[in-house]
């Protein structure tokens, strides 16, 4: 049963440099931002599914996708290095969001078809169950330990993270299996307090959750190699899409 507590926004600005046009880009017959909208829908989490986006284009898209697409985004939050922070809390007080019977917000993004319904349920019941917890972000263990990244500085360099104990090996002489568990945030998926970035400057808050996503459900399609290995695992039947019954948009 869809709740009045928590509200969608699908970022999807036009400006993609990687991959052009990535967010509409067609990926097993339909265009990539359709298979969070459908996700969004199908999951019961969302008095609305609301996508950002600064292209007439993609709204179009989103829209028969049955996205909400209130006003586009200001060119000046669309940016390459625009934070999210910006068009969020643009789009929270556009929306008037501090005058409904809103708590929560959700920020699904395109780049990521993989996820699933019971990933969105179980990641909501959590944080509200939390009163405490400010959001909950998605995350997996990190496929490069930075513990064997370094720091050039001219012709020398040094470890991003090193072993505290100064008696013990080097954490980049060591094998992974020794070193501590790292992670890293993934694109899938992110609820917090809509308070949070409505009275500060951040969108997560300071009480985070950790919500460590299984298999392929926070893979990220960002560069072209992603695109082809998405296009892979979708051949191989190693992933599945979210159901969407229409036909697919035209461009």
């Amino acid at each position: 049963m869809i709740t009045k507590k928590c509200v969608a926004f699908v970022p999807a600005r036009i400006g993609s440099k990687r991959i052009p046009n990535k967010n509409i880009k067609i990926l097993a017959g339909h265009p990539l931002i359709a298979y969070t909208i459908s996700i969004a829908h199908q999951s019961g989490i969302f008095s609305k599914v609301v996508v950002s986006t600064d292209s007439q284009k993609i709204a179009e898209i989103a829209k028969y996708y049955s996205a909400d697409v209130p006003f586009l985004r200001p060119k000046k939050f669309a940016k390459d290095i625009s934070p999210d922070i910006d068009w969020l809390k643009y789009t929270l007080k556009k929306l008037k969001t501090d005058t409904e019977d809103i708590t929560y917000f959700s920020i699904l993004r395109p780049t990521s078809p993989f996820r699933s319904i019971t990933m969105i349920k179980n990641a909501w019941k959590i944080i509200t169950i939390d009163e405490k917890a400010d959001s909950i972000r998605a995350i997996e263990k990190c496929a490069q330990h930075p513990a064997k990244m370094w720091n050039v500085n001219g012709k020398r360099m040094k470890p991003v993270l090193e072993n505290p104990n100064p008696g013990d090996a080097e954490w980049f002489s060591s094998p992974m299996q020794a070193l501590p568990d790292v992670y890293a945030q993934n694109s899938s998926l992110e609820i917090a307090k809509i308070l949070i970035p409505l009275t500060t400057n951040s969108i997560s808050g300071k009480q985070i959750i950790p919500y460590i996503t299984n298999g392929f459900e926070g893979y990220d399609l960002n560069t072209e190699r992603d695109w082809i290995y998405a296009e892979y695992l979708i051949s191989k039947n190693k992933v599945e899409l979210p159901k969407i019954t229409m036909k697919p948009y035209k461009q």
